[in-house]
Formats: structure tokens, C-alpha cells, sequence
């Protein structure tokens, strides 16, 4: 099975163009599952049989998985089976009667415009770790891009003077505004803090750590829990909250729901109507008149 893996790993990197985090979450999905098989005996992924991976399944639930865990599972097994049914390497694909559960959406957790404003203003010192934090802090609200997205932007990928940012996740662009006071944060990083921290003056990466290297979510993730805790905010948030708190206040002052879905990069408008069943106001399609850092 592992040569199997392997196959569909490097047909998403390199066919699909699947994002790293995605094809991170199929090798787990796909590695746990080798691992049951191998367990019962079975190294040969053409003997696996329906009956197996249906114990897999049960396996799964037996051990408290939750139903968004295994619903995963259940997808990357799909998909795999996919692969290799339509490569010719199994001759049925079995994971056809495969049935993920029913998972109850849940409502995101969001900070109110009180928290986030408290948040935004922790940095506020002149050294240049609290003037790069600040426009990090700034810019990820401003935009609800993802934490991932925020730590690879590039320096071409800013259009300051008309404000705006370009995202790019998995060979799909898309562009979402920013306003005012992610602006000035983000001209007053850019004005020569960024040259005092960067260590290689080649890289083009927006912005950087205190080793002048890119920086890495886990480091980001510390960052926003300081700063969470000096704004004295009890809940436990992660950088995703910004994201969510980011939709669901332009919903809330009436951004259209297909502008929210385009700037959050949302496939599906089911996803983004979750913000909308959060309460909100009437809808209006004006970005600069929705948010409420502009």
C-alpha cells in the first residue's frame, strides 16, 4: 500500500497542484489507515476487500474519533481509491459504498469588534518586532486571509497604494482589499523595518521572523495567543478566529455574501452562509462601508 501512497501523493503535487496542508491531511488520513491494514495482516492494498474498510470505519468510531475526523478519513480514502481505480492499479473501487457521518455545523468562535479592536492595539511599541507584528495583525483582519496565506505573502503580492493584497493558494488567485488602518500599519513595516529584520536581502517574503528567517505558523500562533492574553481576551483563540471574526463583522454591517465567500476564497456559499445565520444586517455590497478597520 505504501507504494500506492506514495503514487497519489506525488499525482497531487504534481497533477493536481493540491495544497500542502491538504496533502499533508491525505498522507495521515491514508498512513493511519496502512497502519489498521497492516495490523490485520494485509500488506496488499488489492486485497483489501469493502467488509475491511467498512471495519476501518468502525475501527474509527469505536475509538472516539470524532465525525468530522472520520468524515475526513472516509474523504481521503475516496479519493484514493479514485486514483487508483482510474490508474488501473485496483480493479473496483470499493470505497464507492463508503458513507461519511452527518456532522452538525458548528458556529465558529469570533471575537466581538470590542476584542478585536483590543488585540489590534497591543502592538503598539516602535521596536521592530511590535511594528511587523501590528501589520501582521492588522493585514490578517483586514483580509481573513489564512494564517498560511498571511506567512507566504510576497513583497509583489502587496499593492500598497491602491490597497489591496493578491492570494494565492493552489494555482487559484484571488484579490481582496484592505483598508485604512491595515494600510498605514502595513507602509510603516515596509518604510525599513522589513530591511533591519531580513536576514537574506534576496527574499522576496513579506514577512519575516526575529531570526530574519520566514516565519512559521507555529510561530505566528504564539504571537497572536501573547498578544491575545495582554488585550486580557479569556478565550482560547487561534489565529482562524481573526478569520472568522473577520467574515462574520462584515456580514454583521452588511457585506454581500458573495463578496465575503470571494475574499475568503470559498468554493461552496453554504460555507460562508454559516456568518450569515450568526445575525447580521441588511446586506449591502460595499467593502469599504462593511468593515469596520477601514
Amino acid at each position: 500500500m505504501e507504494t500506492e501512497i506514495n503514487a497519489f501523493i506525488i499525482y497531487l503535487h504534481d497533477v493536481r497542484k493540491t495544497s500542502e496542508n491538504t496533502v499533508v491531511s491525505y498522507r495521515r488520513d491514508l498512513i493511519k489507515a496502512q497502519t489498521f491494514f497492516r495490523e490485520q495482516g494485509i500488506e496488499d492494498v488489492r486485497k483489501i476487500t469493502s467488509t475491511n474498510l467498512n471495519s476501518y470505519v468502525l475501527y474509527l468510531e469505536k475509538n472516539k474519533f470524532s465525525a468530522a475526523t472520520i468524515s475526513r478519513s472516509i474523504a481521503s480514502l475516496k479519493a484514493f481509491y479514485h486514483y487508483m481505480y482510474r490508474e488501473g492499479m485496483v480493479s473496483e473501487d470499493i470505497s464507492e459504498f463508503l458513507h461519511a457521518p452527518k456532522i452538525e455545523k458548528k458556529i465558529p468562535e469570533i471575537l466581538s469588534m470590542g476584542e478585536v479592536v483590543k488585540l489590534l492595539e497591543q502592538p503598539c511599541g516602535e521596536t521592530p518586532k511590535e511594528i511587523r507584528d501590528k501589520a501582521m495583525l492588522e493585514l490578517l483582519y483586514a483580509t481573513g486571509i489564512r494564517v498560511t496565506e498571511l506567512i507566504t505573502l510576497k513583497q509583489q503580492d502587496i499593492n500598497l497604494q491602491l490597497g489591496y493584497l493578491v492570494c494565492r493558494d493552489s494555482g487559484k488567485e484571488r484579490i481582496i482589499p484592505f483598508g485604512n488602518e491595515a494600510k498605514a500599519a502595513l507602509g510603516r513595516y515596509l518604510e525599513g523595518t522589513r530591511e533591519t529584520m531580513i536576514l537574506d536581502q534576496d527574499s522576496d517574503y513579506l514577512f519575516v521572523n526575529c531570526a530574519g528567517q520566514p516565519m512559521s505558523r507555529q510561530g505566528f500562533w504564539k504571537l497572536i495567543k501573547n498578544y491575545a492574553k495582554k488585550a486580557g481576551i479569556v478565550a482560547d483563540i487561534t489565529p482562524h478566529t481573526l478569520r472568522h471574526s473577520f467574515a462574520a463583522h462584515l456580514v454583521e454591517n452588511g457585506a454581500d455574501l458573495r463578496c465575503v465567500q470571494e475574499m475568503m476564497g470559498h468554493s461552496d456559499i453554504s460555507t460562508t452562509q454559516v456568518y450569515a445565520n450568526m445575525g447580521r444586517s441588511r446586506l449591502r455590497e460595499v467593502y469599504a462601508k462593511a468593515h469596520p478597520r477601514n
